[in-house]
């Protein structure tokens, strides 16, 4: 068994501290509602990979 310290990183929602265990079951997120807001914000396109789309967007073929 391994006795070295989990990773720690910080929440990406809410910069709270966070370690990679199984007591952070929302990991990387700090809490559901961090893992939400998250969600939300990728939902919202507020949050984007950078690149190219992977299809051309045209309205116009309906």
């Amino acid at each position: 068994m391994n006795d070295e310290q989990p990773i720690k990183l910080q929440c990406p929602t809410c910069q709270t501290t966070v370690f990679w265990s199984e007591a952070y079951p929302h990991r990387p997120f700090c809490s559901e509602r961090c893992k939400l807001i998250d969600l939300g914000e990728w939902a919202s396109e507020n949050h984007r990979i950078a690149g190219e789309d992977a299809l051309p967007q045209n309205d116009d073929e309906y």
